[in-house]
């Protein structure tokens, strides 16, 4: 099952323009894994982008990180997250955005979250009351994060 919005070339060509953060891990010429961030600003259409958009004047907003069934658990959603982690705090961007879904539920997604510190902030429901999203957030003001200190060099 897919827990992921639809996303074919073209609308992939846009966010990339978009994203303040687009990582992609690849080995051997095939693609492990990849994430996708916006800063405030930019032009998304996403309601749970708008969400934080609304309440924060400043936040980096992971819109999705997609690792590999076969690849998972082996520390490439953690490295895509240190860089997110980097590029906040050279920013200096006070906080970390994100959701994933809680109905139908991603206990993948909300345990590693969970593992990162995030914490949920609100819920939205989507797709007319079919899909509810748990809105997360981590303050990275401090520059400590469960994957340790930031280090930008």
């Amino acid at each position: 099952m897919s827990v992921l919005s639809p996303l074919d070339d073209v609308r992939l060509a846009h966010l990339h323009a978009q994203a303040a953060l687009h990582r992609v891990i690849e080995q051997d010429g095939r693609i492990e894994a990849f994430l996708l961030a916006f800063r405030e600003g930019a032009d998304y259409d996403s309601s749970n982008y708008r969400w934080f958009a609304q309440r924060h004047a400043r936040f980096l907003y992971v819109d999705r990180i997609v690792v590999a069934a076969d690849t998972q658990a082996q520390g490439a959603g953690s490295r895509l997250y240190r860089d997110v982690y980097a590029l906040a705090s050279r920013d200096d961007v006070p906080l970390i955005t994100c959701e994933f879904d809680i109905e139908p539920p991603n206990p993948a997604s909300e345990r590693f979250h969970a593992r990162l510190g995030f914490r949920e902030v609100g819920r939205q429901q989507l797709d007319d009351g079919r899909k509810t999203v748990s809105l997360q957030a981590l303050d990275v003001a401090t520059g400590n994060t469960p994957l340790g200190k930031i280090d930008v060099g």
